[in-house]
C-alpha cells in the first residue's frame, strides 16, 4: 500500500469507524439521525449525499460493458445513491485519463474504475485515494489495486482463467490454436492469451481483430482460419470476438472440425454453446462486476467498512449442459 497523508479514507478508517461501532449504528459521533425507510441506518453519512462515478475503458459496443452498467443502475436503486458512469466509445487510454481526471475533480463519494493500463492510470488512482475518495478497482487492474490504495478489487484473475481454458481445450484434444484478441493494448485480454498458451500446452498464435468492426474481424479471422491449416482450436476473448468468429467458421466450413470457446456471454455466445458450436463459454459475472463495487463504496463511505481481501466474480464455466439456464438471464441484460 502507498504511503501518503491523512485522508478522508484514513478518517473512515481510524477515526469515526474506530468509535466500537457506535456511528455504524447512528447512535453516536459522525453519524447523523435515523435514515429513511429502505436505506438503511445512518452512519456516516446519508446515502442521499453519496454520489459515485465509475470509470471504464468499456466501448459502447460491447455488450459485455452494457451488462456492468446494469449492474451499476441496479445497485444505484436498491441502495439509493446516485452514480455517473463514464467511458470512451473505443479503447484510447487518453480518453480515458480525461474521464478519470474530470471524475477527480468533480469530487465524488469514490470512485469505481478499471486499470487497463497500469502505466497510465496508476497514478491517477494514487491522486485520487491521495485526496481522500475510495477507489474500488474493477474487472481489470488485479495486479495493482493494493498498490494504488483502493479498498478492493472485483473481478476475476484473467490469466488464471486462461490458463484453465486452455487446460479444457487441451482436454478436448486441442493442439494448435488461435487466440483473438479484440482490443489491443488491453492487458486483460494480454493476460487471457497468455494464460490460455500455458494451460493449452501446445501451439497458440494470437491474432489481432477489430472489435469494433465486426466485418473486419470477421475477415481477419476467415482468412486466417484459410491460411493455417493446423489449427484445430480457438479461443475468442469476448462477444466482440467471438460473433465474427461463429460468421466466420460458418463461412469456412471448418466449424465441425475445430474446437472453438469464449470469454464472456452474449445471447448469441450461449445459443452457439446450447447448439454444440462452442464448447464453453467463460463467465466472470460482470453484472456484479457494475453491482459490488458501487454497493463496496456505498457501505464504505457510509458505515466504514469494506471487504479486507479481493473479491473473485469469475472465472465460471458455461457448457452445453447448462446453457439454456443461463440464455433467459442473458437476454435480460444479467449474465
Amino acid at each position: 500500500m502507498m504511503e501518503r497523508g491523512f485522508s478522508r479514507r484514513d478518517f473512515l478508517k481510524a477515526g469515526c469507524a474506530g468509535i466500537a461501532g457506535a456511528a455504524v449504528f447512528g447512535a453516536a459521533g459522525c453519524g447523523g439521525g435515523p435514515e429513511t425507510e429502505g436505506a438503511g441506518v445512518a452512519g456516516l453519512t446519508s446515502r442521499k449525499d453519496i454520489r459515485l462515478v465509475m470509470v471504464t475503458h468499456g466501448s459502447a459496443s460491447d455488450p459485455f460493458w452494457s451488462v456492468v452498467q446494469n449492474g451499476l443502475k441496479q445497485a444505484s436503486k436498491d441502495l439509493g445513491v446516485e452514480v455517473e458512469y463514464r467511458a470512451p466509445e473505443s479503447l484510447d487510454v487518453v480518453d480515458i485519463q480525461k474521464n478519470m481526471e474530470a471524475a477527480i475533480a468533480s469530487e465524488p463519494s469514490g470512485i469505481a474504475m478499471t486499470v487497463v493500463d497500469p502505466d497510465a492510470l496508476s497514478d491517477l488512482a494514487r491522486q485520487a485515494t491521495g485526496k481522500g475518495i475510495p477507489i474500488v478497482v474493477l474487472n481489470t487492474g488485479q495486479e495493482v489495486w493494493e498498490e494504488v490504495g483502493a479498498i478492493t478489487y472485483v473481478g476475476q484473475t484473467e490469466y488464471d482463467a486462461g490458463v484453465e481454458a486452455g487446460k479444457r481445450m487441451a482436454e478436448a484434444g486441442v493442439e494448435s490454436a488461435l487466440c483473438i484478441n479484440q482490443e489491443q493494448g488491453n492487458v486483460a485480454l494480454e493476460d487471457r492469451c497468455n494464460g490460455f498458451s500455458e494451460g493449452l500446452g501446445g501451439n497458440v498464435k494470437e491474432l489481432a481483430v477489430q472489435g469494433t468492426d465486426p466485418t473486419a474481424a470477421q475477415n481477419a479471422i476467415k482468412t486466417e482460419l484459410n491460411n493455417n491449416s493446423d489449427v484445430d482450436g480457438m479461443l475468442t476473448l469476448g462477444p466482440q470476438g467471438a460473433i465474427p468468429a461463429l460468421q466466420a467458421l460458418k463461412s469456412t466450413g471448418k466449424g465441425q472440425a475445430l474446437k472453438f470457446a469464449t470469454f464472456d456471454l452474449a445471447p448469441e455466445v450461449l445459443q452457439a454453446v446450447r447448439d454444440g458450436d462452442l464448447l464453453f463459454a467463460i463467465d466472470q459475472q460482470q453484472f456484479l462486476q457494475g453491482y459490488l463495487p458501487i454497493t463496496f463504496l456505498t457501505t464504505y463511505v457510509q458505515y466504514g467498512v469494506s471487504p479486507v481481501n479481493e473479491v473473485a466474480t469469475g472465472p465460471r464455466f458455461v457448457t452445453r449442459q447448462d446453457a439454456n439456464d443461463v440464455i433467459d438471464l442473458t437476454k435480460q441484460g444479467i449474465r
